[in-house]
């Protein structure tokens, strides 16, 4: 029997893990990438012998990443070497205060108890709280699309429904993590997890600290060779499963028969194909590459607010500063008036919180001897072109505040320097206004309206990436890959 053929749309982790899934199963997949490389968001710049890992910088969740290997008959460990943080990430406030997070929990919370004014009990209820919403909506949300219609009589989903309220679906998280803790560092660093979807912690549901026990309780990794040592490992797969990739080949049309997708545009040829899964954004998907303008769920997408954007300073920085870990924040003074100027203002915060990554921490030969590679990045609003001025400004923000922070003074130790922008972006993505997780969570509504893995319009088209349900974050997206390749085996048999 002739093996359905499939067209994936971009090759970010969404794309490789779904044409995976797919080529395990038996269908003959391809796919098509704009980039000379695979990676999307994930992927790597290597400029001045530094490597930098250019989005992504934490795993969590690793074993949803190990299942994808398990269900296409692989190890992981034969391809992945993973380890799990010591200290997830060092905090640094501008009073001077210094907190490890440690990933034993009872270390991070002795450690936040005796550098902070909040109590212990506090910590750990606020802990056990967000674990208790995970244990309520991961089976339904995480683990299992919420567009399955099965899932809709499932007895777990039934039971959640009735305990609704403990989801905390009707507060945002300031309010819920202000109701647990009273010290204003601890309340600021729970709300920072609103981030990992792009979102405002001052109007995005407290469901959304669900976060908050993923990273401190089950866990925050690392990969020994950097984030992009998954892309690779992916793509070495894929390729093993026999997934063909058509680099530097720009798609852009999907093809349909009234609202039956027959194939896509590449590079000007037309191709047939049986379905088609788009790993691209939503909304690009939907008015660049469909053509549409018109259907409620164009407009829908067009419509919703979108999730933050970045920059990043690559900056090769000579010198190895031990006062730093892998994972570095250093907060803003007023976090509230910072989203606000994000979300509400669409500007570049005058006092941003900084985060640093830095990957040569673990592994030295992604800086040269006696250098480190700096990841340092700031939340921006999506839809923001970014001139010259508005960067030569943010780098001397950024600069100041690290030296008045960090004591670390960077004026002559930038020996190399590449920025991404949210217009970068945009470009090197196909993200809509450079957003970063296609819409927010800013609303209570969002984790039910975001894009599912299948279309109800277009026969035949289907979605993975951060874009689409269930979100964004490597094991989000890697769980849409799933979601997708199982919907796509029940309606595209063969």
């Amino acid at each position: 029997m002739t093996p359905k053929s499939c067209a994936v749309i971009g090759s970010g982790i969404g794309g490789l893990a779904v044409a995976i899934r797919l080529a395990a199963k038996g269908y003959s997949v391809s796919v098509y990438e704009k980039n000379f490389s695979p990676g999307g968001k994930a992927s790597q710049l290597i400029i001045n012998n530094f490597r930098f890992d250019t989005g992504p910088s934490l795993l969590t969740m690793p074993f949803v990443l190990g299942d994808l290997f398990s269900d296409s008959g692989e190890n992981i460990q034969n391809y992945l070497q993973i380890e799990k943080l010591k200290i997830t990430c060092k905090y640094f406030y501008d009073d001077g205060t210094i907190l490890n997070a440690f990933s034993e929990k009872d270390d991070f919370i002795l450690e936040a108890a005796s550098k902070t004014t909040e109590q212990k009990e506090n910590i750990k209820n606020l802990l056990n709280y967000s674990k208790n919403i995970y244990d309520l909506t991961a089976d339904l949300f995480l683990f299992n699309s919420i567009h399955q219609l099965k899932n809709i009589f499932d007895k777990k989903y039934l039971r959640a429904l009735l305990r609704l309220h403990q989801i905390d679906t009707n507060r945002a998280m300031h309010e819920a993590n202000s109701a647990f803790l009273s010290d204003p560092k601890i309340i600021q660093l729970f709300d920072r997890y609103a981030t990992y979807s792009g979102s405002n912690p001052y109007t995005a549901p407290a469901t959304l600290n669900i976060i908050q026990h993923v990273e401190n309780d089950i866990g925050a990794y690392y990969c020994k060779t950097g984030i992009y040592s998954i892309i690779d490992a992916l793509y070495r797969l894929a390729l093993k499963l026999g997934v063909i990739f058509r680099f530097g080949t720009n798609v852009t049309e999907i093809l349909c028969s009234d609202i039956k997708v027959k194939g896509i545009t590449a590079s000007s040829e037309k191709i047939d194909y049986d379905f088609v899964i788009s790993n691209s954004d939503v909304n690009f998907t939907y008015q660049k590459l469909l053509k549409d303008f018109s259907s409620f769920q164009s407009k829908i997408y067009k419509n919703l607010e979108p999730s933050s954007s970045a920059i990043v300073f690559y900056w090769g920085v000579e010198g190895v500063h031990p006062e730093l870990e892998i994972h570095n924040i250093l907060f803003s003074r007023d976090y509230k008036q910072e989203f606000g100027e994000i979300f509400n203002l669409g500007k570049i915060p005058l006092d941003p919180t900084i985060y640093i990554y830095i990957s040569s921490k673990f592994n030295k030969a992604d800086a040269p001897s006696n250098h480190e590679n700096w990841f340092v990045m700031i939340n921006a609003p999506s839809n923001k072109n970014i001139n010259a001025n508005d960067i030569d400004s943010l780098r001397n923000t950024l600069v100041e505040k690290i030296k008045s922070t960090l004591k670390i003074d960077l004026s002559n130790k930038i020996i190399s320097e590449n920025i991404l922008t949210p217009e970068n972006i945009e470009a090197n993505t196909n993200s809509t206004r450079g957003s970063i997780y296609g819409i927010s969570s800013n609303s209570k509504y969002a984790a039910f309206i975001r894009q599912p893995n299948r279309s109800s319009r277009y026969k035949g088209l289907y979605f993975v990436g951060g874009s689409a349900n269930p979100g964004g974050g490597i094991p989000l997206v890697l769980l849409s890959a799933k979601f997708a390749a199982e919907s796509i085996i029940k309606h595209e048999r063969f």
